[in-house]
């Protein structure tokens, strides 16, 4: 036996999806807008992060106290490039990563049942 779904439910289905999607753009743009004007914090946060993530690298990976010290010095002199590379990869990409990051919080699966009412 087929049944017909009702097609004022189709469509409101529909709605909200294409309203989702719209709303999930506006994040998306909002994001990218927020990386153009806080460009400043987001090189600080980058710097930051590099500080703390080449030490610990170094002092995990790299032993004698003297060789420590020269791969310290090395690490000081790759920031910029770093800095540079990663600024740039951040406002490019971060956007849409935090975007669907964020949007796969609001996602809650379907419950086996179909639509249940409260």
């Amino acid at each position: 036996m087929l049944t017909t779904t009702n097609s004022s439910e189709v469509a409101i289905t529909i709605r909200d999806k294409q309203i989702a999607e719209e709303h999930i753009k506006d994040v998306e743009l909002l994001l990218e807008n927020m990386f153009k004007r806080e460009e400043a914090t987001l090189k600080l946060v980058v710097d930051r992060l590099y500080d703390i993530g080449s030490n610990n690298l170094i002092n995990q990976r790299v032993k004698p106290h003297r060789l420590n010290r020269l791969m310290k010095w090395i690490a000081r002199l790759t920031k910029p490039m770093f800095h540079h590379m990663a600024v740039r990869w951040s406002k490019k990409n971060c956007p849409k990563l935090i975007t669907d990051w964020l949007y796969s919080q609001v996602q809650f699966p379907q419950s086996p049942m179909g639509n249940s009412e409260f």
